[in-house]
């Protein structure tokens, strides 16, 4: 299958060459077989009707810039699209579809014995006698639920940016220790009692697989180890050559926010949680564990284990994916900037959009992308 890469084409002349003489709109030219090439001929959808809901995350301005487009159906690749100077070999920041990772890497270490969903978080700092983050589970870390203090981005609270708890802690006086600084933040609730989205709680988990593998303080040392787990559990038996996991200063994986991959790898992962943690009919994480990350935490219905799911979010928080548009099952990895993995397993459909989207303006994007899995059938 051939893939095209695509320019940006100004509003202007698309607005004009929509107008005939008289003011009429007219229809927009057939395309040619060159130009549909990115799409496999094994579509089950026309390739026209296909491209139509493609197109406008590439040249409408209000879905801003959409830098790769991949498509699997049933397991094969059958729509790739890159924006001017991306390709295949491109590998593009997650943001926080590395939480996903995350929630999948700790499934490895409960499956192994070595971590235990309900016990207390194995973290040293919360271990000190009347400490009330030593009642801080695993599940709770993966629900976004620990109670902990974190502030995500500056509009939350009223903070800064400079204030933000992501931004000091990726970029400022945390970065050299994230967990460090993720870890020391107080109680503001109950650990399971409210929901808070952060990337913060993402470094506890990531710091938690390091200390599990090691009890080394080297920063290298940690580095290694966790990247060879990285590696051995996930990335080489599912063959994401392309994928490279950032670490701090300390050697913590930044598993909130900085795994970098081609968009091939990006659905190679979605596929492995569409067939439950299986790849070629071997299963390397456990079906129980993957259904756990897509289940529904107790304080929020579209957030699992890690994963989002396409379900309706309690009122004043922002809708993620396309409850009215597309089956329940559907779950996703999102990131800042419209970086979306979002998988249908009643339609054995993953969809791969990577891009700059501003995060206010993600709702036509977002609703482009489910127009284009609504093409898809869903199994009866």
């Amino acid at each position: 299958m051939h893939k095209i890469k695509v320019a940006f084409i100004p509003s202007l002349m698309l607005a004009l060459s929509a107008c005939g003489a008289t003011g009429e709109p007219e229809a927009a030219p057939q395309k040619t077989a060159a130009e549909l090439a990115y799409i496999s001929d094994e579509t089950p959808i026309p390739k026209s009707r296909l491209d139509a809901a493609i197109a406008p995350l590439f040249d409408d301005p209000a879905m801003a810039e959409t830098r790769a487009l991949l498509v699997m159906y049933r397991g094969r690749v059958i729509a790739e699209r890159y924006g001017e100077g991306y390709d295949e070999d491109t590998r593009f920041i997650s943001w926080s579809m590395a939480k996903s990772f995350t929630g999948a890497l700790i499934g490895f270490l409960v499956a192994d014995g070595r971590l235990v969903l309900d016990d207390p978080a194995p973290v040293p700092a919360w271990q000190r006698p009347g400490d009330p983050r030593g009642d801080i589970t695993l599940r709770h870390l993966l629900h976004m639920s620990s109670g902990l203090d974190h502030t995500e981005g500056p509009e939350e609270d009223g903070k800064t940016v400079f204030e933000a708890d992501t931004n000091r802690m990726l970029f400022m006086d945390g970065a050299q220790d994230t967990a460090a600084y993720a870890e020391a933040r107080p109680m503001e609730a109950k650990p399971g009692e409210k929901f808070e989205y952060s990337s913060a709680t993402s470094i506890i988990l990531a710091d938690i697989i390091t200390r599990t593998l090691t009890e080394s303080t080297d920063p290298l040392v940690r580095r290694d180890v966790t990247l060879r787990f990285i590696r051995g559990r996930l990335l080489e038996p599912l063959g994401m050559d392309g994928t490279y996991p950032e670490f701090d200063q300390n050697g913590t994986f930044l598993g909130g926010s900085f795994v970098h991959a081609t968009a091939r790898d990006y659905a190679t992962f979605g596929e492995f949680l569409r067939h439950n943690g299986a790849k070629k009919g071997a299963q390397h994480l456990p079906v129980s564990w993957v259904r756990f990350m897509k289940k529904s935490s107790p304080n929020d219905p579209a957030y699992g284990g890690h994963i989002w799911l396409n379900n309706q979010r309690p009122e004043g928080r922002n809708t993620v994916l396309f409850p009215d548009n597309g089956p329940d099952t559907i779950f996703a990895a999102l990131g800042h900037l419209g970086q979306q993995i979002v998988v249908s397993p009643e339609q054995q459909l993953t969809v791969v959009r990577l891009g700059k989207t501003q995060d206010d303006v993600l709702a036509p994007m977002r609703a482009q992308i489910g127009k284009i899995m609504a093409l898809f059938p869903i199994r009866g």
